[in-house]
């Protein structure tokens, strides 16, 4: 089931919104929407925590990573 959402926006963001749908061949609101899935996944995507693992940064004991880097300062 879709719902309607009106969102009001400044003219030039208008102009730069078809003209970017346009570009890519869709509506303006497909377009949105798009827009709007794309944000939702780079901002959102789940537990911090789990973002932070997934990183793949080394881990470990704090007090063996504090004194790995107090080795590599010496």
């Amino acid at each position: 089931m879709s719902h309607r959402l009106q969102v009001l926006v400044p003219e030039a963001l208008d102009r730069r919104i078809r003209k970017a749908a346009h570009r890519n061949r869709l509506s303006a609101g497909a377009w949105v929407r798009q827009a709007i899935e794309r944000a939702l996944q780079e901002n959102l995507q789940g537990d911090p925590l789990d973002q932070l693992a997934a990183l793949g940064a080394p881990t470990g004991d704090i007090e063996q990573v504090l004194a790995e880097i107090d080795a590599g300062r010496g």
